[in-house]
């Protein structure tokens, strides 16, 4: 294969990158935009009064705190790949397994550094 060639696939596939991070931040606001709809409906609750829906309420709460990390990460992920840096690890600076990226396309970690950091949190 030819240098040219190789160059165009390299970006024939950091396109499909980036069109498969563009529709997962999509799903993701969209998901975000749901859930802040079902956070404007508060059930009431107080002493001796409540609504079985709190306890959805509070997940509710939960997932949009999720969805804000996982789209503020999503955005990370786009600008690196377009500068060029998606896909490499910022700890050691070795390739990121696409298995792994595919999992979790916003990971700034190689699994070897990310399983390291893990054990160093546990310890």
């Amino acid at each position: 294969m030819t240098h040219a060639a190789l160059k165009a696939q390299e970006e024939q596939e950091r396109q499909r990158e980036l069109e498969r991070l563009r529709k997962e931040l999509q799903e993701a606001e969209e998901e975000l935009e749901d859930v802040l709809r079902e956070l404007e409906d508060k059930p009431e609750f107080g002493l001796g009064v409540g609504s079985p829906r709190l306890y959805e309420w509070e997940m509710n709460l939960a997932r949009r705190d999720q969805l804000k990390e996982k789209i503020a990460s999503l955005k990370e992920a786009i600008e690196r790949l377009e500068k060029g840096r998606y896909g490499i690890c910022e700890n050691c600076g070795k390739p990121i397994e696409p298995e792994r990226l595919e999992l979790f396309p916003e990971t700034t970690l190689c699994a070897t550094c990310a399983r390291e950091l893990s054990q160093r949190h546990r310890r």
